[in-house]
C-alpha cells in the first residue's frame, strides 16, 4: 500500500493547484451530477453523492454550484448526460493502472486515454485485465503529531475499522467501504484530526520501480490525472521515498 499512500499524498497537494485552475470543480460537478442521476438528489440516502458533496465543500466550491449540479442530475435543470467509464491497462515496468472516468462521449474519451497510455510506453487493456488486483477500501489519513496512538487504535477498531497502520508522518486507518462513514464520524467526534479520507481502490501488492521507469510511471499518472474526464487513477507501483521526493519536488 506504500506506493498508493505516497501517490495519494502527492495528489492531495496537487488538488489545491487543480482547484485554482478550475479543473477540480469541473470534475466534482460531473461527479455530483452523475451521482444524483444514479442515486437521487438526497445525500442522506446516496453515499456517492454525499462523498462528492463533501469533496466539493473541501475544495471550497460555492453552494450554488453544488445545488445546480444536483438539479441537473435529477432532471430539475437541463444539462449534459454523463456516464461512468472504467479503464484498465499497464504502464511502464508492468505497473497495473485502473482509472474511473465520467464522460459525455465514451468513444472520444477512450481514444484519448489510449493515446496517453501509448505515449507513456504503456497500453490500454480490456476491462478486467487488472481490476482483480485491487480491493475497494476506505482510507483515512491522520497526522501523527499530537495523536495518542492507543486512543486512535481503540476508537478506530471499536467503530469497525479493519486496521491502523503507521508511517513516518501519518496513521492510516483502513475500513471496509460500508464502515467508512461510521469510522470517520467516530474519529471526528473524538476530535481526531482527519487529513484525508476517501473510499478508494487499494492494490493487493505493489511493483517497485526506480530510475527512468519511475519517471515514466509518474508522467503517465500526471497525464491521466490531468485529463478532464478522469475522476480517479489507481496504480500498484511502489517508488522509494527518496526517489519519490526528488521526482515530485
Amino acid at each position: 500500500m506504500s506506493g498508493h499512500s505516497k501517490w495519494a499524498g502527492i495528489k492531495h497537494k496537487k488538488a489545491k493547484v487543480d482547484a485554482q485552475r478550475g479543473r477540480l470543480f469541473t470534475r466534482l460537478i460531473r461527479e455530483i451530477t452523475l451521482a444524483a442521476r444514479l442515486g437521487g438528489g438526497d445525500p442522506a440516502g446516496n453515499a456517492r453523492l454525499r462523498d462528492a458533496i463533501d469533496k466539493a465543500k473541501a475544495g471550497n466550491m460555492p453552494q450554488d454550484n453544488i445545488i445546480r449540479a444536483i438539479k441537473k442530475g435529477t432532471g430539475e435543470l437541463e444539462g449534459v448526460t454523463y456516464e461512468d467509464c472504467i479503464y484498465e491497462g499497464y504502464g511502464p515496468g508492468g505497473v497495473a493502472v485502473l482509472l474511473e472516468a465520467v464522460t459525455d462521449n465514451r468513444n472520444r474519451t477512450t481514444a484519448e486515454i489510449r493515446k496517453i497510455f501509448s505515449r507513456a510506453g504503456g497500453n490500454l487493456g480490456e476491462v478486467g485485465c487488472v481490476g482483480w488486483m485491487f480491493d475497494k477500501k476506505g482510507l483515512i489519513q491522520i497526522p501523527k503529531q499530537g495523536i495518542d496512538e492507543e486512543q486512535l487504535l481503540a476508537v478506530a477498531l471499536e467503530s469497525g475499522a479493519e486496521d491502523v497502520r503507521g508511517s513516518e508522518a501519518t496513521f492510516e486507518v483502513v475500513t471496509a467501504p460500508k464502515e467508512f462513514d461510521v469510522v470517520k464520524t467516530a474519529l471526528e467526534r473524538m476530535s481526531i484530526s482527519v487529513e484525508q479520507a476517501e473510499v478508494t481502490m487499494v492494490p493487493q501488492s505493489t511493483i517497485r520501480v526506480e530510475g527512468k521507469t519511475a519517471e515514466q510511471v509518474l508522467r503517465l499518472m500526471d497525464e491521466l490525472e490531468e485529463h478532464d474526464d478522469v475522476q480517479h487513477v489507481y496504480a500498484n507501483f511502489d517508488i522509494p521515498d527518496e526517489i519519490m521526493a526528488a521526482l515530485s519536488a
